[in-house]
């Protein structure tokens, strides 16, 4: 049984390894007060006509953190714990993670407050189309391209897609990426962050010489991240020990058959039940002693309470956020090696990127083509992190951070402050 515990507030935390990394470099004072806190922040009321015939009010909010280096890049979120300083927290992650990747865009996030899980089809279409309309204005291929996020899709970014071209009077794929590819959306998306992740889980591997075949690995969240990272992780011969989702979770001493576990969780909606494994709960998941544990749930997972029980040699952060600070320091003084979000899961706005591309450009690249040119990005930017922490002697998270805060300060020295 877990214990209450009252979450850390997501954007304190955003900050906190800002400034962390922002002491580490020396950054100039006049810089962090320009790419520190957030460019825009527009919260709007979205009413929604039920099924009920009544209409109800939901709340969503859009950050745009920073566009130095271009464009907002960031998903939107569905979930009933949404809020406007989680919002911002993740757009900053956004900025960083955009950087780290060296790709021209800035971070933004968006989300409304809701149950997805409560609502029908058509509530979901009507509301996400009210959203649109109130972010219509801030958002566009030149301007913010949102994303899927929690609780969010390719059917969300058709929604929103049509919405903006509506108003525009023609068809503007780019406005979003994670579309289905009839209307523009990109070979390799679906897998994308996973398929970073686990080349990041190479490297790391590489790097403090384990070998990946015949290792041991866990599982947090076993939603589109988490699932195909698994299925990666088996493939490489890795014997996976647990997964879980919010349901429940699963755990076999031999290793679970992933592609019958993700057949079972498309058949029934959860990974409990699972036939060839026994029940295991979210703190008992955490604390097994395996090689690789990716946390790719939501934020917080892992904090004061119970980093201390975590016994592993990699940490993978597909999830954004799931480790609070103060588990930092547990894990590093354990020796953990922790493969930071906004380096772990940026394959996802990697291949968003090659999907905005390819929707500007009209022009389509080929599967093998994207996975190349993903390859080369994530190898690049896990060797540039890993050479800040070894030659400053730090976490790869700050390191991490310091890659990307320092590119986007770079971005703002050369442009200078408008007027």
């Amino acid at each position: 049984m877990s214990t209450t515990r009252v979450a850390d507030n997501a954007y304190t935390v955003a900050l906190e390894n800002f400034d962390t990394a922002a002491n580490v470099m020396e950054l100039n004072k006049d810089i962090r007060e320009v790419i520190k806190y957030p460019e825009r922040i527009l919260t709007v009321s979205v009413p929604v006509r039920m099924d009920d015939g009544h209409i109800h009010h939901f709340e969503g909010h859009r950050v745009q953190h920073s566009t130095a280096r271009g464009p907002a890049k960031g998903g939107i979120r569905y979930h009933p714990q949404v809020t406007l300083d989680e919002i911002k927290a993740l757009a900053s992650w956004m900025t960083w993670k955009c950087a780290v990747m060296n790709i021209p865009f800035g971070g933004g996030k968006g989300g409304i407050t809701c149950d997805p899980k409560n609502m029908s089809q058509g509530e979901l279409e009507r509301m996400t189309r009210r959203y649109t309309s109130g972010i219509l204005p801030i958002i566009g291929p030149e301007k913010d391209i949102p994303a899927p996020d929690v609780y969010t899709n390719s059917q969300t970014m058709s929604w929103i897609m049509d919405t903006y071209s509506m108003t525009k009077g023609y068809t503007v794929p780019g406005v979003v990426t994670g579309k289905p590819i009839p209307l523009g959306g990109s070979l390799g998306r679906n897998d994308a962050t996973a398929l970073g992740a686990f080349y990041t889980i190479e490297h790391a591997c590489e790097h403090l010489k384990i070998q990946l075949k015949g290792s041991t690995s866990v599982v947090q969240g076993f939603g589109n991240a988490g699932s195909y990272t698994a299925d990666l992780l088996s493939k490489a011969e890795s014997k996976v020990l647990a997964v879980n989702d919010s349901t429940g979770g699963v755990y076999n001493k031999n290793g679970l058959d992933i592609p019958a576990l993700i057949l079972h969780k498309e058949k029934t909606g959860k990974v409990a039940g699972f036939k060839g494994a026994e029940p295991i709960t979210s703190d008992q998941l955490l604390a097994l002693e395996c090689d690789i544990l990716v946390p790719a749930a939501l934020e917080n997972s892992i904090h004061a309470d119970n980093a201390a029980a975590v016994k592993t040699k990699i940490i993978a952060e597909a999830a954004n956020g799931p480790i609070t600070p103060a588990a930092d320091k547990i894990l590093e003084a354990k020796g953990i090696f922790v493969i930071p979000d906004i380096l772990c899961n940026a394959a996802g706005v990697t291949v968003s990127y090659f999907e905005w591309v390819q929707d500007e450009q009209h022009l389509f690249w080929d599967a093998q083509d994207i996975n190349k040119r993903l390859e080369r990005i994530m190898k690049a930017s896990f060797t540039d992190t890993l050479k800040l922490r070894l030659d400053h002697k730090v976490s790869m998270r700050i390191a991490a951070t310091m890659l990307g805060v320092g590119r986007v300060a770079e971005a703002v020295k050369l442009r200078g402050v408008y007027p």
